[in-house]
């Protein structure tokens, strides 16, 4: 199962760098994963897979679910957690230091 890029990616390009096989790819300005590379780092040196564990968004990369079922509650209840407005601490923290990171990133480009 490979990862995705999301729409929370901030493009700091950090990813691209980390990842061992090289599975990241730029077209026009949008990040994606190509599937047939990536190896979610398995028989690498790396424990966790690489564009995750670097992303400071912490959203910006995922995995990317085959099955259905699984995507559905996934969708399902991240749809549930905005409705009761039960927000966790360190998606809050995390959201609010993507924008300042990014604010930032585009204050130097």
């Amino acid at each position: 199962m490979a990862y995705k890029i999301t729409s929370k990616c901030i493009s700091c390009d950090l990813c691209i760098d980390v990842c061992p096989t090289g599975a990241i790819k730029t077209v026009e300005g949008k990040r994606w994963i190509d599937p047939n590379l990536c190896t979610n780092c398995v028989g690498s040196v790396y424990t966790v897979p690489q564009c995750k564990a670097g992303c400071p968004t912490c959203d910006g990369c995922v995995k990317e679910s085959l099955d259905y079922w699984e995507s559905w509650f996934s969708t399902y209840d991240k749809l549930i957690t905005k409705l009761t407005k039960k927000e966790d601490y360190w998606e809050r923290w995390f959201g609010t230091y993507s924008q300042t990171f990014q604010q930032k990133l585009n204050a130097h480009s």
